[in-house]
């Protein structure tokens, strides 16, 4: 399946406009991320009931008390990392898949891990479906990564962690970097560091609100 094979109208049309009027207009300059988000069909990744809101301004809800996050929110965090097409990336949480997507489009190969196995599974359909090759997904602990296939250029997580967990900045490459929000269960900020030369270097891109990271190196399950 094409990624616009059999698509109705109306959606083509939302996706247009949301990353017109959510994206473009407030900020999104990285135009792999805008091609990218304009591409890869959302409503994919959402359950049969919310796909009437697949391109609204907010998070949706998907099984396991998940969520895929705010478009704005995945594009911010894409447009951190500044991929190229060349970069080998991890992803921390694969949810429904549709950031997993994103990520097969702007970069070379994608690593994703998952804790929960439905999801794995569904995100693994529907990649396969819209006939995305460059992704493994795997399940597990995302909070201490998947060192088997390190080092990173790049790490994005997909929930919240009280700290950093120090497994994946030992997965980033020299030159690597990764997008992870931060803080209490509650509200967080969502952070970009790089690393140069062994050296880190932090700034905060803006706040927001994730589930939080389950595991080892995340909050504790209970």
């Amino acid at each position: 399946m094409s990624l616009r094979e059999n698509e109705p109208l109306e959606y083509s049309a939302e996706r247009s406009r949301m990353v017109q009027t959510q994206l473009r207009d407030r900020g999104i300059r990285d135009e792999r991320v805008l091609s990218a988000m304009l591409r890869i069909p959302r409503h994919e990744f959402v359950p049969e009931d919310f796909r009437s809101k697949a391109y609204a301004d907010h998070p949706i809800p998907i099984a396991e008390n998940q969520t895929i996050s705010q478009p704005f929110i995945i594009a911010v965090s894409l447009q951190a990392l500044a991929l190229t097409g060349s970069e080998s990336v991890l992803e921390v949480g694969t949810g429904s898949g549709y950031q997993t997507a994103l990520l097969a489009m702007l970069s070379c190969a994608v690593f994703s891990i998952e804790r929960h196995p439905t999801l794995a599974t569904g995100a693994e359909r529907i990649l396969s479906k819209l006939e995305l090759g460059n992704v493994r997904i795997m399940v597990g602990d995302g909070s201490s990564g998947l060192r088997e296939f390190a080092p990173y250029d790049a790490i994005v997580v997909s929930a919240a962690a009280p700290s950093i967990p120090p497994s994946l900045l030992d997965q980033l490459s020299n030159v690597g970097r990764i997008v992870i929000p931060v803080g209490p269960p509650h509200a967080q900020e969502l952070q970009l560091v790089r690393k140069l030369n062994g050296q880190l270097a932090s700034h905060v891109i803006e706040g927001c609100r994730f589930v939080p990271l389950i595991g080892v190196e995340g909050y504790n399950p209970s």
